[in-house]
């Protein structure tokens, strides 16, 4: 192996730069200097810009999750004596799965006795682009804790069973930064990085199942379909290396999931979800939910088929038992339950307007990421890292594709903090909702599922 002191950053961004195949020392030099900030802002940006445009071939792309998986601590969840599952999206508008799925395995499958029990180690992550974060979703609870150490981490999962935690400085610091650095350079998109960054979070956290949500259609970071299932293949294929048993369901993404995209309004669909109160706008929502969380109940081995982990996890939805299991893991992490009894009161925009119909029709498209960037501009997104988020800003859909709508009916609500940004995000939402005569074509809200045994 070459001494990684041989080696220069600017070497490596001129072997990516002219398609050549960094060597494994070559990758895992440049991923302790990101660590260890001896390399520039501009370096990564350059040595990002460059896997995008050249690609990695499959040793590299495995070099570069190993590299950044042990860039700093791991979790062992050996200890807890229980399957570690979790589930990851590769990030859509109005996502907010994450936050019903942890405290349904958690209500369904934590009270086993170890070995048999599950448990649901999540680390997740911050806005990206037109997408939003499930971290500023949570943060939007007063005194909810993202930034847990390790053994805190380990102390609520034995408690409860579930925890969704930020990247720490010290739990795989490299992705913490490429994740932000790739925001602001025009590299979001890459296949490879996206998969880097996945699975290397996925795996620091010593998981056993892992169930992927890679999304396609407008709303997607790959809007082709092809290119969706080429990262689903590429991630399926690194947790089976890595021992972690992983299924990937590319869903469609052509509208906002459920009724709310934004910070807060996300946490209240959610609490309305677990209280048993649904709205019509949420059932592509729960559908989703239950069917994600049902192939992690049936990796973990408590259901015989992924149909019957999701009725199983819909009945945790309906009995309460999931909402007690999300009690406590808020608890347990700081946050204020008590504004879960009137969620739609502690939601407190300063301005918000109405976008009605201009002719009466059906729904019939959307650019779903022209949407995103729309919450984003009312204050739930950020425009570089770091940046606070607002926790009120954002947007309820009152139509979902294929509804006829009457000329003067409302479309969608936006709200914001500051009035003087709603003026931008309601234009773009008026040049990308389409309204037709004719019903359109529908795609299935679960394209295809991707596991071990399909990538034979």
């Amino acid at each position: 192996m070459t001494d990684h002191a041989q080696i220069h950053p600017i070497d490596v961004l001129l072997h990516k730069r002219d398609g050549r195949a960094l060597s494994d020392a070559e990758i895992e030099f440049f991923v302790r200097a990101v660590v260890d900030h001896t390399v520039s802002d501009a370096q990564i940006g350059a040595f990002l810009m460059a896997v995008w445009l050249r690609g990695l071939d499959a040793r590299e792309l495995a070099t570069l999750t190993r590299a950044m998986r042990f860039s700093g601590e791991v979790f062992d969840p050996t200890p807890l004596h229980a399957f570690a599952v979790d589930k990851h999206s590769t990030g859509g508008v109005g996502d907010k799965t994450s936050l019903l799925i942890a405290p349904i395995i958690a209500a369904v499958a934590f009270k086993e006795e170890p070995p048999q029990r599950l448990v649901v180690p999540m680390i997740s992550g911050r806005s990206l682009g037109h997408t939003g974060g499930t971290l500023d979703k949570l943060e939007s609870i007063p005194g909810y804790h993202t930034q847990l150490t390790s053994d805190q981490f380990a102390a609520v999962l034995s408690r409860c069973g579930a925890s969704i935690i930020g990247q720490s400085p010290k739990l795989v610091p490299a992705d913490r930064i490429l994740y932000a650095m790739r925001d602001h350079t025009g590299t979001v998109e890459s296949p490879n990085l996206i998969c880097a960054s996945i699975m290397s979070k996925k795996l620091a956290a010593g998981l056993n199942g892992l169930v992927l949500d890679v999304k396609t259609g407008s709303g997607a970071f790959m809007s082709r379909y092809e290119d969706s299932e080429h990262l689903a293949r590429l991630m399926v294929a690194t947790g089976e290396a890595a021992g972690t048993r992983t299924a990937a369901l590319l869903t469609s993404m052509d509208e906002p999931l459920g009724r709310f995209s934004g910070n807060w309004v996300e946490v209240w669909e959610c609490i309305d979800i677990l209280q048993n109160k649904r709205h019509p706008m949420s059932a592509n929502l729960i559908e989703l939910s239950n069917l994600l969380a049902g192939w992690m109940l049936y990796l973990g081995q408590h259901a015989e088929t992924p149909e019957e982990g999701a009725a199983r996890a819909d009945e945790s939805l309906r009995n309460g038992s999931a909402y007690k299991a999300w009690l406590a893991m808020v608890k347990l992490q700081g946050g204020d339950v008590s504004v879960f009894n009137d969620p739609a009161a502690h939601h407190q925009p300063r301005a918000n307007r109405v976008l009605t119909a201009w002719d009466s029709g059906y729904l019939a498209s959307m650019d779903c990421a022209q949407v995103g960037w729309a919450v984003q501009r009312l204050g739930a997104g950020r425009t570089k890292p770091g940046e606070p988020v607002s926790a009120h800003a954002g947007l309820e859909m009152h139509a979902k594709l294929g509804d006829w709508v009457e000329a003067g009916a409302p479309l969608c609500t936006v709200f914001s903090e500051d009035e003087r940004l709603l003026d931008e995000p309601m234009k773009m939402l008026r040049d990308t909702l389409v309204l037709s005569e004719t019903p359109p074509e529908r795609h299935p809200l679960i394209r295809t599922i991707i596991t071990a045994e399909t990538l034979r």
